[in-house]
């Protein structure tokens, strides 16, 4: 792996993500947390008490200096995440309507 120079946590896998060195985190995990949920720095750590602070603030200096390409990742891997889940279950409502038509049918 190769240190990202101006970011002293960070280091690049051989796959080319970004990772919080010594970590199982990604930036791009940590850059989603703040994305989607509006998670501070602060909030970050709470959700992971096995990070140091000076680890998080990195990990979003690195987000918000790559903040185009980041999004886009983050936004692909929503997407993929998605498909993969497939359709959405059926509702309640829609399982008793549908039980309702069948009696109606069956009698």
């Amino acid at each position: 792996m190769a240190t990202a120079d101006t970011y002293p946590h960070i280091v690049l896998a051989n796959d080319g993500k970004a990772v919080i060195e010594g970590t199982r985190y990604t930036v791009e995990h940590i850059a989603a947390e703040q994305y989607f949920y509006g998670w501070s720095a602060e909030e970050i750590l709470r959700q992971h008490p096995d990070l140091r602070p000076a680890e998080v603030y990195a990990a979003l200096a690195f987000f918000h200096d790559h903040h185009d390409s980041m999004v886009a990742a983050i936004d692909a891997g929503k997407a993929r995440a998605e498909r993969a889940r497939g359709p959405e279950p059926v509702s309640r409502d829609e399982l008793l309507r549908r039980r309702s038509a069948a009696q109606s049918r069956n009698g």
